[in-house]
């Protein structure tokens, strides 16, 4: 169903709004904690998760309609995955400034441009998920992309995060152009730019397969960029490390479910009908980046930099979702697989969250908690946090019952559940590797019960951003005793995803 109404995207115009409405108010502000900016922009960030929350659930709950509506002469699509996807994204952005206000302050970096540009990463985040059209997702990841070298390069007067900022940029905007380049190629092959044009183009044959081959390498050159997997890596490490830690969990954060939304958008409706040349580079690409990203994490002793080696290979780990789904053909088959890569993200995201956000609570004026001794004997510190990060640990490593065991496990039955040979190889490969990296994660553990502190100080518990670590802890914990209601949500958007 297409229509012309713009109030389809009405909490994208709300935010745009409200990223102006916060940039001219904090002229005026010269209160040093910025009060006033913080709380601007978490209503208005609450207004555009109510606005995704209500969305979902009409999309869902009209029985007998379409579930997707295409608006704006097609340009964007309104369906309950978009709308889930927006809404965990808008409420990872509350957390994240929520968790960088206590830690901003003493670094001067608690300036009204991180408030901004953190709203205009969502609204490029936004614009990401709803798009039904090549120029569409590239004007959103653009905004996205632009928006986050802009915070990474916020701290002018730190070299180290200078640097990390110019490789972000040098590396992203070379990723841009192959994202580019391809959907180029996409476009002369097809005549089109609509992503449901695109796939009806494919499916009716006729084009020149060469063109459409070289197509899809590129966008999965760029797509994997942004997902930061291997071999388009090499900028995670140096940008998680080198960034301040609050603007680091800016870039691990909401964006890795837009790149997740637009490899489901371009590939899943747009490409299916090339599924055998993209699913084998996919398959590439999740095992080298288990491999790699395990295997090096092993070694590193900064914990940010551990961090984000785990990060490729979480997100290595979650691509599998993407490939066991189009040889059988039907929808609940495919639905099982994308689903289960979606409850992946979304839970990989919240426990990131955590992770950093407890780095940035335990980080002080002179000091950044960032190396893995940093954390030793933090049970005799503070006993809460200590558990709270043992949570975060378990559930990355995979650790029953937290919820990164469930997501695991989701993923493994999504490959085993297709009886081929071959996937259940993968799904083999995908554990062994899996138990590598339950050595980093539970060194952390090891470290903060076993080892002797550096500093006896005891760790004080700073109000609300503690309550907010516990409550993200216990959602990790409880998500895992608990997935069937976001498991099943995951299926419902998917289902009607794939019917739209």
């Amino acid at each position: 169903m297409t229509q012309m109404n713009w109030l389809v995207v009405y909490p994208e115009i709300l935010l745009l709004i409200a990223a102006c409405v916060v940039a001219l108010v904090d002229l005026g502000v010269t209160e040093p904690r910025r009060r006033l900016t913080f709380w601007l922009t978490q209503a208005s960030l609450a207004g555009v998760a109510v606005m995704h929350a209500l969305a979902l659930k009409s999309g869902l709950g009209t029985e007998g309609a379409a579930a997707s509506v295409y608006a704006m002469q097609g340009l964007v699509v309104s369906d309950p995955m978009g709308h889930l996807l927006a809404l965990c994204a808008a409420l990872a952005m509350m957390l994240t400034i929520a968790y960088a206000q206590p830690y901003n302050g003493p670094r001067e970096l608690l300036k009204g441009e991180f408030f901004t540009l953190s709203m205009f990463v969502l609204l490029g985040i936004s614009v990401m998920i709803s798009a039904n059209n090549f120029l569409v997702i590239y004007v959103g990841l653009e905004l996205m992309s632009l928006s986050l070298y802009a915070l990474a390069a916020l701290r002018r007067d730190h070299g180290v995060s200078t640097e990390a900022a110019m490789k972000y940029f040098v590396l992203g905007a070379l990723a841009s152009g192959f994202l580019l380049y391809g959907m180029s190629m996409m476009y002369g092959a097809t005549g089109s730019l609509q992503i449901d044009e695109v796939f009806d183009v494919i499916s009716k044959g006729g084009v020149n397969p060469t063109v459409l081959t070289f197509g899809v390498v590129f966008i999965v050159a760029g797509l994997a960029f942004k997902l930061g997997v291997v071999p388009f890596h090499m900028w995670v490490p140096d940008v998680y490390q080198g960034t301040p830690t609050s603007v680091t969990l800016l870039i691990s954060g909401a964006p890795k479910l837009a790149a997740f939304a637009i490899t489901l958008r371009l590939l899943v409706e747009g490409l299916s009908g090339l599924a055998q040349d993209w699913q084998e580079m996919l398959i590439v690409l999740s095992v080298l980046s288990m491999a790699l990203g395990n295997l090096a994490a092993v070694a590193q002793t900064n914990l940010k930099r551990m961090l984000a080696y785990s990060a490729i290979a979480q997100l290595g780990f979650m691509l599998l979702g993407f490939t066991p789904t189009v040889i059988q053909g039907d929808t609940a088959s495919a639905a099982n697989g994308y689903s289960s890569a979606l409850f992946y993200i979304i839970t990989y995201v919240m426990t990131t969250l955590a992770t950093f956000g407890l780095i940035m609570f335990l980080s002080r004026q002179g000091f950044e908690s960032e190396e893995v001794s940093d954390l030793a004997g933090l049970a005799r510190r503070n006993p809460w946090l200590a558990g709270v990060m043992t949570v975060l640990m378990f559930s990355l490593a995979g650790v029953p019952p937290m919820v990164g065991f469930y997501a695991k496990f989701a993923v493994v039955q999504a490959l085993v559940s297709t009886n081929v040979a071959g996937y259940i190889v993968l799904a083999i490969v995908a554990v062994l590797l899996s138990l590598i990296g339950a050595f980093y994660y539970l060194r952390i553990v090891k470290v903060m019960f076993f080892d002797p502190p550096k500093d006896a100080t005891p760790v004080a518990s700073q109000g609300g951003v503690g309550v907010l670590l516990a409550c993200n802890g216990a959602a990790a914990l409880l998500l895992g005793l608990l997935p069937d209601g976001l498991m099943g949500l995951c299926r419902d958007v998917i289902l009607a995803a794939l019917a739209g």
